[in-house]
């Protein structure tokens, strides 16, 4: 038995002259159907709201403001689900529509909740179909966040292999569509390559924004904790049943042999940091090197405004991130501190071990 997470891109969804929306997803639900019955348990993570609820208002073109790209999603939603209901019921299974945003990831506990209801599903053998709040989160509407929400959910709940369906048949060097001597890159075998790859994306211009990026960030995310990752054409469906039945996708990230664990996930890649730690020598070698908790005592300077149990980044004085974790002071109360002159002989933690993650564990 295989837990697969698939994630299908908005572009595969819009339709073509040739297949419809409809025939599509048919075709995908035809195949998850077929990998079911053989007792694989699998996720979809589904793109594609606004592009069908702008379908089916008869726009011509793609709103730019933010609001009417939340009613468009509200339109879609309903019809998007309702595609997925009819194409599953045709092989005797039930659909279950989980709409998330980045906001339920802030809590370790909604992290869990979100896993648990997953995993409950998946025990009534039903296919969960997942994505991001669209008609009121703005997070997917603007970056195309969807694949980072593959990636989290597929660590939430242990998943061995994550699909991500898009529009290009591999990952390259650059943009083959715009350069010729784009080289093919059909395997990444380590977390330095995949690092690489995303300096080198970024550095080529269009190529490094959108979906390549965030399809190198999932990839990151997941093989970091042991999932492998397949980037196919999703254009033609058989491609996801070559896949589900043992095949491989054009580009393969190999996963990590000693994955991160959900906890030290969510505090890596879940959590948006609300403000910055800048550390001296002592206090920086103390968590890297010796597996110590963050002291008030090692912080030099503060940045952001945040409450106590909200997430922050800590950086040496050089500027450099070294870890992430949970503040168990506000910043009002840190600054207080270390602008005291009359310190306490005991230094109080301000980030402990059990919610810490170093910058190495989840970037090299």
């Amino acid at each position: 038995m295989t837990l697969w997470t698939i994630k299908i891109g908005t572009s595969l969804l819009r339709g073509t002259k040739n297949l419809r929306t409809n025939t599509i997803i048919n075709e995908y639900c035809k195949y998850i159907a077929e990998s079911k019955d053989k007792g694989d348990q699998i996720i979809i993570v589904s793109s594609g709201a606004v592009g069908l609820g702008c379908t089916k208002l008869g726009f011509k073109e793609r709103p730019s403001d933010i609001n009417s790209l939340q009613a468009a999603a509200a339109v879609g939603q309903g019809y998007l689900m309702s595609l997925y209901e009819s194409a599953m019921s045709n092989h005797g299974y039930n659909v279950a529509q989980i709409l998330l945003t980045r906001e339920d990831f802030q809590s370790r506990k909604n992290f869990n909740n979100a896993s648990l209801t997953i995993k409950r599903l998946l025990d009534w053998k039903i296919l969960p179909i997942i994505n991001e709040n669209d008609s009121i989160s703005n997070e997917e509407l603007k970056y195309g966040d969807n694949d980072t929400l593959s990636a989290l959910v597929s660590s939430a709940i242990c998943a061995d292999q994550l699909i991500l369906l898009t529009d290009i048949d591999k990952l390259y060097s650059s943009d083959p569509r715009t350069n010729k001597e784009a080289k093919p890159i059909t395997d990444v075998h380590n977390s330095k390559d995949l690092v690489q790859l995303k300096i080198d994306s970024t550095n080529s211009g269009n190529w490094g924004t959108g979906g390549i990026k965030t399809k190198l960030t999932a990839a990151q995310i997941s093989t970091k904790n042991g999932i492998t990752v397949h980037l196919a054409d999703g254009r033609d469906p058989l491609i996801l049943k070559k896949i589900l039945n043992g095949s491989r996708g054009g580009t393969v990230f190999h996963p990590n042999p000693k994955p991160m664990g959900t906890k030290k996930c969510w505090l890596a890649h879940a959590l948006h940091s609300q403000g910055s730690l800048y550390l001296d020598e002592g206090a920086f070698n103390a968590i890297e090197n010796k597996g110590a908790s963050l002291l008030l005592v090692g912080i030099k300077r503060i940045e952001g405004e945040f409450n106590a149990n909200q997430p922050v980044t800590v950086f040496n004085l050089d500027g450099l991130q070294v870890a992430k974790g949970i503040s168990s002071l506000s910043s009002q109360e840190i600054r207080a501190k270390i602008n005291n002159p009359i310190r306490s002989k005991q230094s109080p933690i301000v980030i402990h071990r059990d919610v810490l993650v170093l910058t190495s564990e989840f970037i090299s």
